[in-house]
């Protein structure tokens, strides 16, 4: 299912499945200046192809390869539509490796990327390193209208759950560089339109720190990644057991450890 949102001169494109909505999950494009900012997932498919018809856009840019994110890209790109990407994110979306189990239940299994791709350039929006939740993330920013579309930048404040392979440290300097462009508006990929974006960049970027400050303690108190886990996050969610640990609290812990060693 597409809902859709006008807000001002953005139109947010909120794509969902029954899967998704019980489960408390949606996801965002943004149409902007003409153009698509990501391109949703798989399970969507169909109604992302007549959106696409629909809304004739010029061309597309993608934040990062998750599939949530880009699953409709060999679609868009077989179609003829122009892409913007990093050449980490292609090179991600030509790999393809396999998805686990719950990342295929939730948004379905995306094409790999085989089509040659027809880069886009669109002076008005620009491509903006923001690694931490990926290493290929980036952010959308338009300067002239002072607005960032911050794909899975965001999320929310205390995010406690994270993927394996999510480097926090690398995200703390992300968001305070996204800050610092001083954003009057912040489009999330999951929370759409988000208030005072420079605050709420910044508060979490200084709740992280203060949780890995907490962490690096107990680590150095020698302390397992599960008590520390259980001490400073609290208990894992639903997600850390349907995902068999790939989404969860404890891996915010051991990729704080990670970064201890490095």
């Amino acid at each position: 299912m597409l809902a859709i949102e006008a807000l001002d001169d953005v139109t947010r494109v909120v794509m969902s499945t029954r899967t998704t909505r019980a489960i408390g999950y949606s996801v965002s494009a943004y149409l902007v200046r003409g153009v698509l900012v990501d391109l949703g997932f798989a399970a969507v498919g169909r109604e992302v192809a007549a959106y696409l018809d629909h809304a004739q856009p010029r061309g597309v840019i993608l934040t990062h390869h998750h599939e949530d994110h880009a699953g409709n890209v060999e679609l868009a790109v077989r179609g003829g539509l122009p892409l913007a990407a990093s050449d980490a994110t292609l090179a991600a979306l030509r790999a393809a490796p396999p998805l686990d189990t719950y990342r295929r239940i939730t948004w379905g299994t995306p094409p790999r990327l085989v089509s040659a791709v027809r880069p886009f350039v669109c002076d008005a929006l620009c491509l903006v390193p923001a690694p931490g939740h990926s290493h290929d993330h980036h952010v959308v920013w338009d300067a002239e209208r002072e607005t960032l579309f911050g794909g899975d930048l965001f999320l929310g404040i205390k995010v406690r759950i994270a993927h394996e392979g999510e480097d926090p440290r690398r995200l703390v300097a992300s968001l305070r560089a996204a800050a610092a462009l001083h954003p009057r508006r912040l489009f999330d990929a999951h929370r759409g339109l988000v208030r005072d974006p420079v605050d709420a960049l910044l508060a979490k970027a200084e709740w992280m720190e203060e949780t890995m400050h907490a962490i690096e303690a107990r680590i150095h108190r020698g302390w397992s990644d599960r008590a520390i886990t259980r001490d400073v996050l609290g208990r894992e969610p639903l997600e850390h057991h349907v995902s068999r640990g790939k989404l969860s609290k404890i891996n915010f812990v051991r990729a704080v450890r990670a970064g201890i060693h490095r």
